[in-house]
């Protein structure tokens, strides 16, 4: 077993985040107080009771009250001054979480009730992420963030969204996602999205596994092309745990591991859909054992009211991970960044190994 870890151990630890929805890590007091501007009304006062009503409604097993909660952010975020503060914040949040880089994903046609054109959201976005970046860089910390955008799977807008991230890839855009109930809404619908993606040497992710299973999986990987996997947890149903111990790769599950495709797995949030009871029995645990390219992500921090922090804890505490399994997970998170080689290799070098180096 590896050497204990405390919380602030892991708290001053470098961390990279790939699965993180902007709309979903609104600070509650923003919240109200954006939410007031417009006259929305929120099902709670202040900003504490807020933010515990968006933990119970996504905590709470009922989908229509999980969805609930991104009707109210969703809502505040339709203004290019709201969606420039919102993006501000979640790089000085993730800087103050020990965040060294951050991909932040979020669907652009969501945000257009107001009147702003798809361009104009993105710019408004970019423009937060930049205020944020350089707001961290003046205080004397790093973060390097960038966009990803993403298509809802049960709208007909994924080309649109495509041809948008082609746009603003050399402005901060990083790649591509679909997201949405995966149920009845295969990613095969979008292989027109995906086709023109890989023909302009685009990245692009996928929601995929987080609870419809194996099928929406394998057409993600073999059909579609993503070249890693939002969530992914069901892979472990091709997984067979011999009475040994041993563990027995099904085709799909051997496939994934070799090709080394990275799975963007968010604990906190797979309890709250469903994928386990309680951390301990997370797929991680077993999916880090077979040395998949396993990486840990927020999903929603507001929903979820975590953290990089509070993932990475919550393993230590469960699992009990160290040092050496904490960078593990980091260091496949940056190998797997929509950012050129050069960068990814430079930030695992001169950020990532000398941090935890140092905290050794």
């Amino acid at each position: 077993m590896e050497p204990t870890v405390t919380h602030d151990t892991v708290h001053q630890a470098p961390k990279v985040v790939l699965h993180d929805h902007l709309d979903g890590g609104l600070r509650p007091a923003t919240v109200r107080e954006l939410a007031g501007q417009i006259g929305h009304d929120l099902p709670a006062d202040t900003a504490e009771a807020l933010e515990q009503w968006f933990f119970q409604a996504a905590d709470s097993g009922s989908l229509e009250r999980y969805l609930e909660t991104f009707g109210h952010t969703v809502a505040v975020m339709q203004s290019a001054e709201a969606l420039r503060r919102v993006a501000r914040e979640a790089v000085e949040d993730h800087a103050a979480d020990g965040v060294v880089y951050a991909e932040i994903r979020y669907a652009p046609e969501l945000h257009v009730e107001g009147g702003l054109t798809l361009d104009q959201v993105v710019a408004a976005v970019q423009q937060g992420l930049d205020e944020g970046t350089a707001a961290v860089s003046a205080a004397g910390g790093r973060i390097v963030v960038r966009q990803l955008l993403t298509a809802m799977r049960h709208a007909a807008r994924a080309l649109e969204i495509a041809e948008l991230a082609v746009a603003w890839r050399d402005r901060g855009v990083a790649g591509f996602d679909i997201a949405g109930p995966e149920a009845g809404y295969p990613p095969t619908r979008f292989l027109d999205s995906f086709e023109f993606l890989r023909s302009h040497n685009a990245h692009f992710t996928i929601h995929a596994g987080e609870a419809f299973g194996l099928p929406s999986i394998h057409e993600a990987v073999q059909y579609c092309g993503a070249d890693r996997l939002g969530h992914g947890v069901r892979l472990v149903d091709d997984i067979t745990q011999e009475a040994d111990g041993t563990l027995r790769l099904g085709r799909l599950a051997a496939y994934v591991k070799d090709a080394r495709i990275p799975l963007e797995l968010c604990p906190t949030s797979n309890l709250q859909t469903g994928a386990a009871l309680a951390i301990a029995e997370h797929p991680i645990g077993l999916l880090t054992r077979a040395r998949f390219r396993v990486t840990v992500n927020t999903d929603n921090r507001l929903m979820s009211r975590t953290s990089m922090t509070q993932e990475m804890w919550a393993l230590v505490q469960a699992f009990g991970y160290g040092l050496d399994t904490l960078e593990w997970f980091t260091v496949n998170a940056m190998k797997s960044a929509f950012v050129p080689y050069d960068e990814r290799y430079a930030t695992i070098r001169e950020v990532i190994r000398p941090g935890y180096a140092a905290l050794r």
